[in-house]
């Protein structure tokens, strides 16, 4: 009878030992509890605390300043003690054609960049995929990051001293007796210049990520296609392509959601070159007529009017992601 009881007493003993750890799965599996992933990951967990700190101090924390956008904000008594102004603030910001010349700005340069920018990482990886030199394809991957690294600053000087109006380019063409170019200071090709200054110093960079995709792909697609007769552009249409058309499709939505935020730096520096109504976008237009004006409120509420619009933005193309058969930014 003992040998019974300790036969029936031992699952009892094995369940009670799963269940202080988990609970066992469908499949068979123990789920852990939370105390027992906390001690296991409790490492990783430590890691990423400073991220997290970042992550609120700078973009959580912020977030209770878009109460300003409803006040007459004044820094001496503070935002406890601010009058309220209610809609005021918005109603004078659609009231105002700088903002609407603005916001024109920015749907402008947002849909060049779209159209000359977002192409250009995905052929720089097709091509470096076609690299066949591990040694040539790390120093041309080198060579493409840099500018990456640079300032907006020493970018624009670098552009300058090539297309201003005493840069190199205009230098030879005054002697060659050839009328020289107004690049840098043309209103007209502003939009052109400020895409081509993003795509040399931000287009290496944007590789990285469908270089990751195109080292996902099943090299036994290509061998099977090869054997199948199928060319090297067959080969890309029919099994590059879908292969990276999930991220594609991800990078295409991230891009949207931020189609207001077309820059600062570069446009702040290069705004006094070609005026206020070519070079003004959201975010200039925040900072010359709410900050460096004491009007903090109003910068307040044209800052929380292109949050408001980057969101609608994103949720929209996310739902046409879904559209089209893809994740987007998550599962349906």
């Amino acid at each position: 009878m003992s040998t019974a009881r300790s036969e029936r007493g031992t699952p009892g003993a094995a369940g009670g030992a799963a269940g202080r750890k988990g609970r066992t799965g469908r499949n068979g599996a123990v789920r852990l509890n939370w105390r027992v992933r906390l001690r296991r990951d409790r490492t990783l967990l430590l890691m990423t605390v400073p991220a997290v700190v970042l992550l609120l101090v700078f973009n959580y924390a912020p977030l209770f300043g878009l109460v300003t956008a409803f006040q007459y904000y004044d820094p001496l008594v503070g935002v406890r003690d601010s009058e309220w102004a209610g809609l005021a603030q918005f109603q004078q910001l659609f009231h105002d054609p700088l903002f609407w010349g603005a916001l024109k700005n920015t749907l402008w340069l947002s849909l060049v960049q779209l159209v000359l920018f977002f192409p250009v990482p995905i052929a720089l990886a097709l091509l470096l995929n076609t690299v066949l030199s591990e040694r040539l394809r790390n120093f041309i991957q080198s060579v493409v990051y840099l500018p990456h690294f640079f300032s907006w600053v020493l970018a624009i000087t670098i552009f300058q001293q090539m297309l201003g109006g005493a840069g190199i380019l205009n230098h030879f063409l005054r002697q060659n007796d050839i009328a020289p170019w107004d690049i840098t200071t043309n209103p007209h090709t502003f939009a052109l210049l400020v895409t081509s200054q993003a795509i040399w110093k931000e287009a290496g960079w944007g590789i990285i990520v469908f270089l990751a995709a195109l080292a996902a792909i099943n090299t036994d697609l290509y061998e099977a296609a090869a054997v199948d007769g199928a060319g090297r552009w067959r080969r890309m249409w029919h099994i590059t392509l879908p292969g990276l058309r999930g991220v594609i499709v991800l990078m295409l939505v991230l891009r949207l959601g931020n189609a207001l935020t077309v820059g600062f730096e570069q446009f702040l520096i290069q705004r006094e070159a070609v005026g206020h109504e070519s070079a003004d976008v959201l975010d200039t237009f925040s900072f010359y007529y709410g900050i460096a004006t004491g009007n903090y409120s109003f910068g307040a509420a044209a800052g929380l009017f292109k949050s408001v619009i980057s969101l609608l933005l994103i949720w929209g193309a996310n739902k046409l992601a879904h559209a089209f058969g893809e994740d987007g930014l998550y599962r349906k």
